[in-house]
């Protein structure tokens, strides 16, 4: 064992020289205000490495020690650089196909628990009530502390129609909740649409994935070829993000001309300005935004453009607040680092990392009581009896109508709302026109 100790040892004392040396020929290409890497401190990683090989109380193998030093060198970066093993890398590129096994859930890591960003919708996760900012501190028995999120997401996923019980701490409980899910095959659908009233109408984007772009201009499509198109509702609240170029082309499905968004960072292929290219899918309709704490990455990058445009109104709550973009890497071994190589801005230059967008109208979640419900009810002349029939008559398009409007209120104050503000501005476009 003490042969296979130094050898391991020495072989690792070659290879942190080795980094050593290409440090030290690098050192000229470094700015003026970033050091060179002593090689004593590598040698402390060497000596670290050979104190655990000696002394810990079980054998451990020398992949798995290296392995987990990567991860923690890139966990403590930012809460989303990480190192992917080879099955994780493997995990990742199939998700990004839009269907994989397991709860539909968005996660980030805080404090060492998995933050909720949003549950997905149509999924187990959202059937079952998670919410955006959920803490989840165990996984079944298992506590996630100590976890990487790759490890969560790992155990979260699995086959379908077994199931799983995530304890999570929710502001505002007195304790925590432990809810039961079962797992299903997630087939995300990035955009849904419909008509909320005659000449408006609702799209929302659950996720950017490749084909988003194309999804929402056909979608806009259908709606126009049903009748005319005086106003769009599009919801991003609870879309954690997704595929840089999907934000692009989105945004620039309502903008004329000029800058969407540009990133920067430390090396010239992480800087790119995007540009929008003339046309309006809705022809200078109004728009109206909605964003939430679960709208997070490439939905900010979305209403940073729109709200940075004046193209639109942002309402809503405030967003999540993740400015910054990930590169996958695929290392020779079949493993990859997702690195964040750069913080994006939106047209006027803001940076929205760790602050979030801020709606132009903010309107927070309203769900009225049976009480309120009952206050809320008012009378009118058609309530007496005895009175006066309008000699125009009353049609049943007038009772569905109200049937409708009522029915969003109750159901989502926050897109009934978006309607109403949609109805305002297309009469005062009306107005400006006239």
């Amino acid at each position: 064992m003490l042969q296979n100790l130094r050898t391991s040892t020495w072989f690792l004392s070659g290879i942190m020289l080795g980094l050593s040396l290409a440090v030290g020929h690098s050192v000229y290409a470094l700015k003026d205000d970033e050091k060179q890497i002593p090689f004593e401190d590598l040698q402390s990683f060497t000596e670290v490495f050979s104190k655990v090989k000696s002394d810990y109380v079980e054998p451990v193998d020398d992949k798995k020690l290296i392995e987990d030093a990567i991860r923690g060198m890139l966990n403590g970066l930012d809460p989303h650089s990480s190192f992917l093993n080879s099955s994780e890398f493997s995990d990742l590129k199939i998700g990004t196909t839009g269907q994989f096994g397991g709860l539909g859930i968005e996660v980030g890591m805080e404090n060492g628990f998995v933050k909720v960003i949003s549950p997905i919708d149509d999924t187990p996760a959202s059937r079952a009530g998670i919410k955006a900012s959920d803490l989840i501190i165990k996984l079944d028995d298992k506590s996630v502390k100590g976890m990487t999120l790759n490890e969560a997401v790992k155990i979260m996923r699995g086959q379908p129609n077994t199931s799983i019980d995530l304890t999570i701490v929710r502001e505002g409980e007195p304790k925590p909740l432990v809810i039961n899910i079962t797992r299903e095959i997630i087939r995300v659908k990035s955009v849904k649409n419909r008509m909320l009233e005659p000449g408006y109408g609702y799209i929302r984007i659950t996720n950017f994935q490749s084909r988003t772009t194309t999804d929402l201009l056909k979608a806009i499509s259908d709606l126009q070829k049903e009748q005319r198109l005086d106003g769009l509702v599009l919801d991003l609240r609870n879309n954690p993000g997704g595929v840089l170029n999907g934000a692009v082309g989105v945004s620039d499905a309502f903008i004329d001309d000029g800058l969407i968004v540009y990133t920067e960072g430390r090396l010239d292929d992480s800087s790119h300005r995007y540009v929008a290219t003339p046309g309006d899918s809705l022809n200078g309709a109004p728009l109206v935004v909605l964003i939430n704490g679960g709208s997070a990455s490439a939905s900010e990058i979305v209403a940073g453009a729109v709200q940075d445009h004046k193209r639109g109104i942002i309402m809503g709550t405030k967003s999540f607040g993740k400015g910054s973009v990930q590169t996958i890497q695929e290392l020779r071994n079949g493993s990859a680092v997702k690195l964040t190589t750069a913080r994006y801005f939106t047209p006027n230059g803001r940076s929205i990392q760790a602050r979030g967008i801020e709606p132009d109208i903010t309107l927070s979640t309203v769900r009225l009581s049976e009480k309120d419900e009952k206050a809320r009810e008012s009378y009118s002349e058609s309530d007496l009896d005895g009175r006066l029939s309008n000699p125009n008559g009353e049609t049943d398009a007038d009772k569905d109508e109200k049937s409708d409007s009522e029915a969003l209120a109750n159901s989502d104050f926050q897109l009934y709302e978006a309607l109403n503000l949609l109805k305002g501005l297309t009469i005062l476009n009306g107005f400006n026109k006239g």
